[in-house]
């Protein structure tokens, strides 16, 4: 008999223990287990190990967010949070905090002091366990394994593969990129079948115009409208129509190798597919398969202030998401929101008058294409540019001006649904009161035209550097080199240019003896060639020298100027030009040599003061096929002109945070990847050309 009891008990412990395995490798949890945030807090993990459930620290290390992530890429990508009571505030919680799953409630968060922040109750049976699968879904069940709660049908910014969105889901985004409360955009689907991009009133969730629509609603027929939003296990995204039909969303053939995929409607409002290939290396991150809309900043809404917060301008960058900047005499009500509304940093009243005209207190900033399509105020029709501004400044109640042909739209503060539009042909004038605008900060300009050979100049440049080093180094090098000699050959010479102090001034003696009679050719451009000298300079005690042969008809001031320009030139990948010599009918440019790294036997320094020197011959005189005659490739292939063309105009973006990354530079090149169209490159200079 004690023998029995011992082999029942025995064998009882052995399927005990079996099934303590199964619930470590199937992903499952029993009711009771917690975990608490702290820095060594272990995830429950899915049986592959590729998804974790738990505390994700925070950039302020005290606090954490209870999500889902990627657990086997080193960006470790959150797909879902919880969210609490108020989804305005922070769902981040403070070192102590704890989530347990528990037989009513299933998952409960609490801080440390035991309050409860979240749970995941509203099911009527009771909670056997909780399961981190493999697609990324955390699943309380019952012990049937009927599932009580999941988080793919509470989904937060994110969805994943094999997850399906019902009729009257939503996603929404968060607040900014590192702040997690909810944010001001909505992905829904309506009733009517219809897949919808919104924003949205905070707090209140009132969902304004919306900004893309999937066209699956068909009011003669319902069964043609849309019915379920799926994500399938092969990455591919469609609107399943009622009839059976599908409305594909992923429109490009996807890669057969093995990748994660996952679809985010971002911060910025852009709803946008991503892939990951499973097996990269750790310098690799998640590339964009398609997004939605395809240009956000052309979002008009008549509630809200647009893809940006109220005042500010938006623009479109090379991945299609949005950049906001303030236009100037504003600046951001949060500054840790660079996407949020702008203020003035003076107001406009009606009691500034007095005994002072409106004409001595108040001016205007010119932004040229710069549209706020609407909110008007007030139109007054057969109007002239003076007319216009004088009507604002005679209204005490007006903040900006539009004027476009011979119309003026009178705008009042706030202004919504700013944006940067390179075909509007109108101009937008903000009232500021004097005193208070920086001198010489111009507004936000676009050139008018570009010539034939502007685009020729910019096309043969990135051609040159592609085929003859095939090196995205020197790429880089020569998109941020170029966007200065584009403002410098433009620039309006405002009195007498004087050389800036920072540049030595060299003899032409100097300079020959430095370079041994110029003997140490390095290559040759259409003005002169670079020779390599030796000299003390402060930097370097080696040189590149310019000759600049032939171009003294240009004139003194010009060639000036032009040193100026370059001379304010300073980056990390650009060659730094030491100094000049102008004597006479010599005019050189000494530029530093670097002859460090693995590029040092081709004579780096000398090939850039020739690639940039190149540029600028090209641009005054030069043609494309001077560039490339020897290039056959580059002649004939039409796509790959207008290819590079579009990448080196993306390089060469004033703003930086429009420049694409070196990654999508080489993507962008080979093909890869999509190049959209680009905006104009120096929206903020006064100086762009046309």
């Amino acid at each position: 008999m004690a023998s029995a009891i011992f082999t029942l008990m025995f064998l009882a412990t052995m399927v005990l223990l079996q099934l303590m395995a199964v619930a470590q490798t199937d992903g499952s949890k029993p009711v009771g287990a917690s975990i608490t945030a702290n820095d060594d807090a272990p995830p429950w993990l899915s049986s592959s190990g590729e998804f974790a459930f738990g505390f994700r620290q925070m950039e302020n290390k005290d606090y954490f967010l209870l999500s889902i992530w990627y657990e086997k890429i080193p960006e470790k990508t959150v797909v879902w949070y919880a969210m609490g009571e108020d989804p305005t505030d922070d769902p981040a919680v403070s070192r102590g905090s704890k989530v347990e799953l528990t037989a009513d409630s299933g998952l409960v968060l609490t801080d440390p002091l035991g309050n409860r922040i979240w749970s995941s109750d509203g099911f009527q049976s009771t909670v056997s366990s909780g399961v981190m699968n493999d697609t990324g879904n955390f699943v309380l069940q019952d012990r049937n394994s009927v599932r009580l709660w999941e988080s793919f049908t509470h989904p937060t910014d994110t969805l994943l593969p094999t997850q399906i969105m019902e009729a009257g889901g939503i996603v929404s985004s968060r607040r900014t990129e590192t702040n997690f409360s909810l944010g001001r955009f909505q992905l829904r689907f309506l009733y009517d079948g219809n897949l919808v991009l919104n924003s949205m009133n905070l707090p209140t969730k009132f969902a304004y115009d919306a900004y893309y629509i999937s066209g699956t609603y068909d009011a003669s027929n319902s069964s043609n409208s849309g019915y379920q939003l799926i994500f399938n296990e092969s990455g591919y995204m469609y609107i399943l129509r009622r009839n059976g039909l599908r409305e594909d969303l992923t429109k490009t053939a996807l890669p057969t190798t093995d990748f994660y995929h996952r679809a985010t409607l971002n911060f910025d409002g852009v709803f946008t597919q991503y892939s990951y290939p499973k097996t990269s290396s750790s310098n690799r991150s998640w590339s964009p398969v398609w997004s939605e809309p395809e240009n956000i900043c052309k979002f008009n809404s008549i509630w809200g202030s647009g893809a940006c917060g109220y005042n500010s301008i938006c623009s479109l960058s090379v991945d299609r998401r949005p950049n906001c900047t303030c236009p100037q005499e504003f600046s951001l009500l949060d500054q840790n929101d660079k996407h949020g509304s702008c203020i003035p940093k003076s107001e406009i009243s009606c009691k500034d008058t007095g005994q002072n005209s409106s004409e001595e207190l108040y001016d205007f900033v010119e932004l040229r294409y710069v549209d706020y399509p609407l909110g008007d105020a007030e139109r007054l029709e057969n109007q002239n540019d003076e007319q216009c501004r004088k009507a604002c400044l005679n209204d005490c109640l007006c903040g900006a001006v539009i004027f476009s042909g011979k119309d003026c739209w009178k705008k009042k503060l706030p202004l919504s649904n700013g944006r940067l539009d390179s075909g509007f042909n109108g101009n937008t004038f903000i009232k500021f009161k004097k005193g208070y605008l920086p001198p010489g900060n111009p507004g936000i300009q676009i050139p008018e035209t570009k010539t034939g050979r502007d685009i020729k100049f910019i096309t043969g440049i990135v051609l040159l550097v592609s085929s003859v080093f095939v090196n995205f180094i020197l790429i880089s090098t020569f998109c941020f080199r170029s966007s200065f000699i584009h403002r410098n050959k433009v620039a309006n010479v405002r009195g007498e240019n004087n050389v800036q102090s920072n540049l030595r001034s060299f003899t032409y003696k100097e300079l020959t003896e430095a370079t041994e009679g110029f003997k140490d050719e390095l290559g040759r451009g259409a003005f002169g060639g670079v020779y390599k000298g030796t000299i003390k300079t402060g930097f370097t005690d080696f040189i590149a020298v310019k000759k600049l042969d032939g171009v003294v008809e240009h004139g003194e001031k010009e060639f000036k100027t032009e040193v100026n320009v370059i001379g304010q030139t300073h980056h990390k990948n650009l060659v730094r030009l030491l100094g000049f010599c102008d004597e006479g009918q010599h005019r050189l440019l000494v530029y530093e040599f670097l002859s460090n790294g693995s590029l040092a036997d081709l004579e780096i320094s000398g090939t850039r003061a020739i690639l940039t020197d190149w540029a600028c011959d090209c641009y005054r005189y030069g043609t494309l096929e001077a560039l490339i005659q020897n290039d056959t490739e580059a002649m004939n292939d039409e796509s790959t002109l207008e290819r590079v063309l579009k990448v080196a105009i993306w390089c060469i973006q004033e703003v930086p945070s429009l420049r694409p990354t070196m990654r999508k530079v080489t993507q962008m090149l080979e093909g890869v990847v999509e190049v959209p169209a680009p905006p104009n490159p120096f929206p903020f200079n006064e100086n762009s050309y046309s």
